[in-house]
């Protein structure tokens, strides 16, 4: 989590240069009047576009969106797919004495629905924004157990404790779908006229969790993994978005007074 928070300080601390090096700053005796952009604002998350072309077990596209309300208020969601193989090995993964405790692949969809309210004061004409948000979010997946071992307490007749789990079990389960809730911090920067880039820090609680009944949902799409004993996560994302101006609205600025 220090990371992804340190990554956001980083980004936040470039906006504020730029949007200080981009002022204007006027004095007038009359108020002025400015017609700010009001539409639709669409985009991909790089993050999962980056990640599917590194690493060849996951697969993932998330298209996010905003919808301007008012001054600082956006309707605000996500919408997206993943799937990702799972491995985990007793060991380095590097020795032939290793063990494979289990191998799944989770995969499916995903949609986050909620709001962002901007809380940076953004100089006359500029349209950045530092915002909070929250969303609530449901996924519906399937998972499929390829191969698992199984611990044997019955030392003497196995010495290395594990035994290979029964095929019955491996194969796929549907039907699967988990909610949660996500409370998060962003910032979106105007590099050119009405193209964004963005980047977000969020903390997740899982609401509800169904699984198949013959192993836990360890890694859930839109929420990631799934920490054992505890319905909190942590996730990111970094974007690029579009705004499609569908009217403006006009917002006065008082005129600074000359000292």
């Amino acid at each position: 989590m220090l990371k992804y928070i340190t990554r956001l300080l980083l980004f936040t601390c470039l906006f504020t240069g730029y949007t200080q090096e981009s002022a204007v700053v006027t004095n007038q005796k009359d108020s002025l009047v400015y017609k700010q952009p009001y539409g639709l604002r669409v985009g991909v998350d790089l993050s999962k576009v980056a990640l599917s072309y590194f690493n060849e077990d996951y697969t993932g596209l998330e298209i996010v969106g905003d919808y301007r309300l008012s001054q600082n208020l956006y309707l605000a969601g996500e919408l997206g797919r993943e799937e990702k193989r799972q491995t985990e090995i007793l060991g380095n993964g590097i020795n032939e004495g290793d063990i494979l405790l289990y191998d799944f692949t989770p995969s499916g969809n995903y949609i986050k629905l909620g709001v962002d309210l901007n809380t940076y004061d953004n100089w006359y004409g500029m349209n950045n924004s530092i915002y909070i948000g929250g969303r609530y979010a449901f996924s519906t997946f399937k998972q499929t157990l390829n191969a698992y071992q199984i611990y044997d307490t019955n030392r003497y007749w196995n010495a290395d404790g594990f035994t290979a789990g029964s095929g019955e079990l491996t194969g796929e389960y549907s039907g699967l779908n988990a909610s949660w809730l996500e409370f998060l911090f962003g910032v979106k920067v105007e590099m050119f006229k009405n193209l964004y880039l963005g980047a977000s820090a969020r903390l997740m609680f899982l609401v509800s969790n169904k699984d198949s009944g013959v192993m836990t949902n360890l890694w859930i799409p839109g929420f990631t993994k799934v920490t054992d004993g505890s319905n909190f996560g942590v996730n990111y994302n970094y974007t690029i978005s579009y705004m499609i101006p569908l009217y403006k609205k006009a917002k006065k600025k008082k005129p600074e007074i000359s000292q």
